[in-house]
C-alpha cells in the first residue's frame, strides 16, 4: 500500500484470530489530501506574507489552525 493517507486511515480489528480490515471511503481520502494540500499552501502564503509585508496575518493563521484541527480530528476518530 503506497498511499500513506489510505494506510493511516485504514482500520484493522482482530476478533478470534481473524483480522478484519476496513478501508476508508475514497471521498475521505481525497478530502484529507485536499486539506493537507491547503495546509501546506496556506503555510507558504503566510511565510510569503511575512517576508513581503513583514506582518502576521491572523486570518491565514486561523484557517491553518482550523484545517489542522479538522485533519487531526479525522485521524483520531478514524483510528478509534
Amino acid at each position: 500500500m503506497t498511499d500513506w493517507v489510505k494506510k493511516a486511515l485504514t482500520k484493522t480489528t482482530r476478533q478470534k484470530a481473524v483480522a478484519e480490515v476496513t478501508e476508508p471511503d475514497i471521498k475521505l481520502i481525497y478530502g484529507v489530501k485536499l486539506a493537507l494540500a491547503l495546509i501546506f499552501s496556506l503555510t507558504a502564503l503566510e511565510a510569503i506574507h511575512l517576508l513581503v509585508l513583514g506582518r502576521w496575518n491572523s486570518e491565514i493563521f486561523s484557517a491553518i489552525t482550523a484545517l489542522t484541527g479538522t485533519v487531526t480530528g479525522i485521524f483520531i476518530s478514524q483510528r478509534a
